[in-house]
């Protein structure tokens, strides 16, 4: 076995490799893994400890009652016990269950439902009910079955009648409904809280959308300015760059060195276009306030004049445009003006317009200035006329340049062929789209067509017309989603505590309604006729009297206040209604052995001395 092979033998089973850093990604991430795992697991212990004290602090609520209450038996605490100890554990996971069992031991106790023992239980359940869960239903319905359950033990429990399930209407109202509905009115506080913080942070990322945005299109403004410039500047050299080439006396070296300069700033024009393209952005740059022009029309004229173009400027002010129009003379002022608009810088600062509102005189270089850069770049050499018209109510411009002369150099000639440069290999025409947009925020009108031997721009922008409004944003619609979920939380905590209040109030009006009625109906089933009074005989069986008798008591549960004592070695006395008045007298008959043996007239006052 060589070195190697009892090197390899040497080393542990799984160990990691030798070597510097060997290992160490992984043990860093292991760490990290460690780490993190370590925390969740403690933050889920915390909450698990949490919770567990939380649900012994309510079943200790729940319990207290047990050894001290007697109202209901020994055996029926005894059971209770575990039974409360497993609602308080189920009442996160199923808070409708948790609630059932205290009113199922309250029922169990009586058909009243109510309970000092079991009370407390159903009042906390019932609020944590409506505190947890978000469905409304199933704990409606659970109310319901259990009214619907008392309607049955009250009808058929021996003793047992429609009072005792008017108490447990009551019970389920304010043990039961109202609690719930307190824990409900609770969890939409909570959530108007939360969406609160959702609203103030989807605030906060909309502030840094804004922001970045902001920087969007001051990045497109940097790029439209550095095509307005660069790109003028950029065909004023190439152009420069072929008189250099066509020039008489100038060698072939010069000559090929200026063609090659010419073609390589039209080559950096169109990547300048290409990476301007790239850098644009969607944006409302126009809806700004545009920036003030320092240079004129006439002066953007002249600079272009010194660099070898061949162009000129006719600047028809307002008053030479009114007589124009009186005289109906087309040439009447080129002879003034054709002279100042040869394209000279210091005749062009003379003939400099009136002050332009900022958006017009904006607009009006822009057109001038890209009319301009398109007419040097697809037809190199045409002549290139400005006409500029001023009147007291809008500006008028006209850019139009004639046909590539024979004389331009054959790289020009072939990639502006045709004087109508938007042709094929004239560009994107993405220059003019900009142009038509800006004159049509500035409230005027564009055109750019082709002539019989070049092409022409055209603009008309009046002075007093105001900029279009900034567009909505798209998919804007007045109410930004966050705000209304966080206007329809604020509604259902409303509606909420509304209905804590409301509701009770109504189901307990309806109640007493439902009970008066009831005491009217039995009031009046409680009567005795006179005649069948008189009939009754003291001996008769009671199996015989008791058909004839109402069906209803006076009041089964507590003796008239009037009545005297009853006689002696008497089983049973029940007294009836005279009429259907609380304070009318009553009739008292005694049963001793299954027999009648007393009946009398006894008063219904209370006895105040």
């Amino acid at each position: 076995m060589n070195s190697s092979a009892r090197a390899r033998t040497r080393r542990p089973a799984g160990g990691p490799a030798a070597g510097p850093g060997a290992g160490r990604p992984d043990g860093v991430h292991g760490r990290f893994r460690d780490r993190l795992k370590g925390r969740l697991g403690e933050g889920l212990r915390r909450r698990r400890v949490r919770e567990a004290l939380a649900d012994l602090a309510l079943f200790l609520f729940m319990a207290y009652p047990l050894p001290f209450l007697t109202d209901v038996p020994v055996w029926l605490r005894v059971v209770a016990a575990p039974l409360l100890a497993a609602a308080a554990a189920m009442s996160r996971r199923a808070p409708l269950a948790a609630a059932t069992v205290p009113a199922v031991l309250g029922l169990t106790a009586t058909p009243e439902l109510f309970t000092s023992t079991f009370a407390p239980s159903l009042v906390a359940l019932s609020f944590l009910l409506g505190r947890r869960t978000q469905d409304v239903r199933p704990s409606l319905v659970a109310a319901a079955l259990l009214c619907a359950a008392g309607l049955v033990l009250a009808l058929t429990l021996p003793g047992a009648d429609l009072w005792a399930w008017f108490t447990l209407v009551s019970t389920v109202l304010f043990a039961a409904v109202l609690p719930w509905l307190l824990g409900r009115f609770r969890r939409q506080q909570y959530e108007l809280h939360s969406a609160g913080w959702e609203l103030a942070a989807r605030m906060e990322r909309e502030q840094q959308l804004v922001a970045e945005r902001t920087r969007l299109r001051e990045r497109s403004r940097i790029a439209g300015d550095m095509h307005d410039s660069l790109g003028h500047d950029l065909s004023l050299i190439a152009v420069r760059a072929a008189a250099l080439q066509v020039s008489p006396g100038v060698d072939a070296d010069a000559s090929a060195s200026a063609a090659e300069l010419r073609q390589a700033a039209a080559d950096a024009t169109e990547r300048l276009r290409q990476i301007i393209g790239l850098l644009r952005q969607d944006t409302t740059e126009l809806h700004q306030e545009p920036p003030t022009v320092s240079e004129t029309v006439p002066d953007l004229v002249a600079r272009t004049a010194a660099s070898g173009v061949d162009i000129c400027l006719r600047h028809h002010t307002a008053q030479e445009a009114t007589e124009e129009e009186a005289a109906g003379e087309a040439g009447t002022g080129k002879a003034g003006t054709g002279k100042a608009g040869e394209g000279k810088a210091g005749e062009g600062a003379e003939s400099d317009p009136s002050r332009l509102p900022p958006l017009i005189d904006r607009a009006l270089h822009r057109v001038v200035q890209e009319a301009i850069t398109n007419a040097t770049k697809h037809a190199p050499g045409s002549a290139i006329t400005v006409e500029l018209r001023q009147r007291s109510t809008a500006v008028d411009v006209t850019v139009r340049n004639g046909a590539i002369p024979e004389a331009a150099p054959a790289a020009g000639a072939a990639a502006g062929a045709d004087a109508g440069w938007p042709g094929p290999g004239g560009g994107s025409g993405t220059g003019l789209i900009s142009l038509d947009e800006r004159v049509r925020q500035a409230g005027g009108t564009f055109r750019a067509h082709p002539t019989d031997d070049g092409y022409e721009v055209t603009a008309h922008l009046p002075l007093t017309a105001e900029p279009l409004p900034p567009a909505a944003p798209e998919g804007d619609t007045g109410i930004s989603r966050s705000r209304e979920e966080l206007a329809q939380a604020r509604r259902r905590v409303r509606r909420g505590m509304v209905n804590a209040l409301w509701i009770p109030v109504a189901a307990t009006a309806a109640l007493a309604v439902l009970m008066y009625g009831f005491q009217l109906y039995t009031s009046h089933q409680s009567v005795l006729p006179q005649h069948t009074f008189e009939q009754l005989r003291t001996g008769d069986a009671e199996t015989s009297v008791t058909p004839r008798l109402p069906s209803y008591e006076f009041d089964e549960e507590s003796r008239p206040y009037g009545a005297p004592p009853d006689p002696p070695h008497t089983d049973e006395c029940r007294f009836y209604r005279t009429a259907t008045f609380d304070n009318s007298p009553l009739y008292r008959l005694c049963f001793a052995d299954g027999r009648l043996s007393h009946k009398d007239r006894v008063t219904n006052e209370r006895d105040d001395g």
